[in-house]
């Protein structure tokens, strides 16, 4: 483990970075701006490592980060419709920064806030942060934490933990974009995907889900075979005209349940695995919770700089952010993001590396 002053935010708040690693050669830097993920340094199957996390050149780049690049986005990940929810009799309104609708909590996201290093060790670091009541618009005085751990098993756990004095939202995920190539400046259209997941929630031209669950039987959204991306992500398919290609939360079947990962009280679900066309590098992703956003990067900015030096370019990485469904806090029939006043929440998300 090693830490790192990476320079200062506009306003002289110090930027720190952490380096942790496990014993087969993978090494994941994260920085408290954001509690975000920087790097994640995989090897592949003849041991040459490279860093699978798109992020920028420039570290101050990431207090913009439309795009959200390896971020930890809480309160609430996804699309709120209308930017507004009703939670006890009260009405809450929220910042609308993504057409009529809230997404991923706003423009003044946590994901650009200094958060606390709480703890670390070798292959695992810990983040903090207080979060004020309304911050955001969303109610309650909440405690967030964030850990990243690698595991010599080849995985990225990361684990989020919340507690308010009110009751609130709890919904957080990673927003890091994938690319098991690295840093080349390629696309992840070759890119094989599978997903353990039968339907989607049907979302409008906003990508704003209204409760319906669709199968993915028949239609360009069926990943439950390998599939590669690219093969149906321009197809004549309303949903994929509506959101300019794959931005769609998928429900996992919750079938496949990890042995490795999951507790006598948390059962822990594969819900999909990526791998490069040379499949030399394969990852899978395992979460506790119901829903898994698939994005392609389709308004990535190409002016924009990678840490390379080469430009960013449109479905260059893709994100599988696990979360509860998009806009839950308006539809009845969707498991809800609601943590209760003093209780615990606690959710897991784990991407696995498989380059044997």
């Amino acid at each position: 483990m090693s830490t790192t002053s990476l320079g200062k935010t506009k306003d002289g708040k110090e930027i720190l970075s952490v380096e942790i690693q496990n014993k087969n050669g993978m090494v994941a830097k994260t920085m408290n701006f954001g509690a975000n993920l920087l790097e994640l340094h995989v090897p592949d199957h003849s041991g040459k490592t490279t860093d699978v996390v798109l992020g920028f050149q420039n570290i101050n780049d990431y207090e913009g980060n439309e795009c959200y690049y390896g971020c930890t986005v809480a309160r609430n990940a996804n699309r709120i419709g209308g930017a507004a929810f009703r939670l006890n009799g009260t009405v809450y309104n929220l910042e609308k920064n993504d057409g009529n609708n809230n997404l991923h909590s706003g423009s003044e996201t946590l994901a650009r806030k200094i958060w606390d290093i709480k703890c670390t060790s070798v292959n695992a670091v810990t983040y903090a942060y207080s979060s004020p009541d309304m911050e955001m618009g969303f109610p309650g005085a909440m405690e967030l934490e964030v850990t990243y751990e690698l595991t010599d098993t080849n995985a990225l756990v990361i684990r989020y933990k919340g507690i308010s004095n009110q009751d609130t939202v709890f919904n957080p995920t990673n927003h890091s974009y994938f690319n098991l190539n690295g840093q080349d400046g390629s696309t992840i259209l070759d890119h094989i995907l599978t997903l353990d997941c039968d339907h989607f929630t049907w979302a409008n031209n906003e990508s704003i889900p209204d409760g319906t669950i669709k199968a993915v039987s028949g239609t360009p959204m069926d990943f439950t075979k390998p599939m590669t991306i690219g093969d149906r992500v321009d197809k004549d398919y309303d949903q994929l005209y509506f959101a300019g290609g794959y931005d769609h939360n998928y429900c996992i079947n919750q079938k496949h349940k990890s042995e490795e990962f999951s507790t006598a009280t948390k059962p822990v679900y594969f819900a999909a695995k990526l791998e490069n066309k040379d499949q030399t590098r394969a990852m899978y992703v395992y979460t506790d919770l119901p829903g898994i956003q698939l994005y392609v990067g389709n308004y990535m900015k190409p002016e924009e700089v990678m840490k390379n030096g080469k430009h960013f370019v449109k479905r260059g990485g893709v994100a599988l952010e696990t979360q509860y469904f998009p806009n839950a806090l308006n539809v009845e029939s969707f498991q809800s993001p609601i943590l209760k006043a003093g209780e615990n929440g606690e959710t897991l998300t784990v991407y696995q590396f498989d380059f044997r």
